[in-house]
């Protein structure tokens, strides 16, 4: 397939786009960022790369991206700044909600203006959709919920569902992506490696994972599988209580479990945006039927992501 990749070049792209490679589809990649910036470790002949910012109107009357508008057969778009690397002072929440909102809001008024049909668009999201819950369990019929993530979940997602008609829709309430060279078990393990690591907070915040290798295959999965519409939860099967994730971690490295931190800490570092850590949910996917994990179990995903 030829594919439009928007924002596929952080923590998820660097494996997501050599796995589209290798199996021939042909790749443009589009990125706010130059592309010396790029997290990718790729021989940059095999795909074809525009650094454009892409939340401003203006640069969709770019030619060269529309004529990939009209030629391409799926759009990936994971476009947005991260959420949990900086204070969320009031323009970082305007950043993290425009580069999102913005892009998606302006991608489907160009496809439709112009009259273009992509087969599939898959579009991220997140399972902070629903709020935060000690107890309660998600699934993608549950309602969301009514902080900062929530609502901004809501906008990229009710953006998204303005798509050409005859495009099918995917979007992945993606939970917290797994790999050792990024996200949350990225931070953990320089702490974990000399001794010091521990649960963060009190350990009782639900952490709703999927090793990236899982989510890059579901994202392939569904760019073919048409039986793939509609909202999913890009979760593994098993999610776990901090403290027990804290533990795997630990009993994988063989280092201790012994120095929790402390949330005031993080606050101190991420303002609100500590609560992304701090607050957890429980959220599976009633709806993921026909795909089998090759992590399923939260202590394989961490040796996998650990033994080298």
């Amino acid at each position: 397939m030829r594919l439009l990749l928007l924002g596929c070049t952080g923590f998820v792209g660097k494996e997501l786009v050599p796995t589209l490679l290798n199996e021939n589809h042909e790749i443009y990649i589009v990125s706010r960022k130059p592309i010396s910036k790029l997290k990718l470790d790729l021989n940059f002949n095999k795909f074809k790369f525009f650094q454009i910012d892409l939340s401003k109107e203006k640069n969709w009357n770019n030619e060269n991206l529309l004529n990939i508008l009209r030629e391409t057969d799926g759009i990936i778009n994971l476009m947005g700044e991260p959420i949990a690397e900086k204070k969320w002072t009031s323009e970082q929440k305007q950043e993290i909600e425009n580069s999102r909102i913005n892009t998606t809001k302006f991608m489907m008024k160009t496809l439709k203006n112009l009259k273009i049909n992509p087969k599939v668009i898959i579009n991220g999201s997140a399972i902070g959709y629903y709020g935060t819950s000690l107890s309660s369990e998600f699934t993608e019929n549950s309602p969301g919920g009514k902080d900062f993530l929530s609502n901004l979940c809501k906008k990229w997602e009710a953006v998204a569902a303005e798509k050409p008609f005859f495009s099918r829709l995917v979007i992945f309430r993606i939970g917290i992506v797994l790999e050792k060279d990024g996200g949350a078990l990225g931070k953990m393990l320089p702490i974990f490696k000399v001794g010091l690591g521990g649960p963060i907070g009190d350990g009782k915040q639900w952490m709703s994972w999927i090793h990236r290798t899982d989510l890059c295959a579901l994202i392939i999965q569904a760019l073919v599988d048409k039986k793939y519409s509609g909202v999913f939860n890009a979760v593994a099967p098993n999610p776990v209580l901090m403290r027990e994730f804290s533990q795997t971690l630990g009993k994988c490295l063989n280092r201790p479990n012994l120095l929790p931190v402390p949330g005031s800490v993080l606050k101190i570092f991420l303002g609100d945006g500590a609560k992304v850590v701090l607050e957890g949910q429980k959220v599976i996917s009633s709806k993921i039927k026909n795909y089998n994990f090759k992590y399923p179990l939260l202590e394989k995903a961490i040796y996998a992501s650990t033994k080298n």
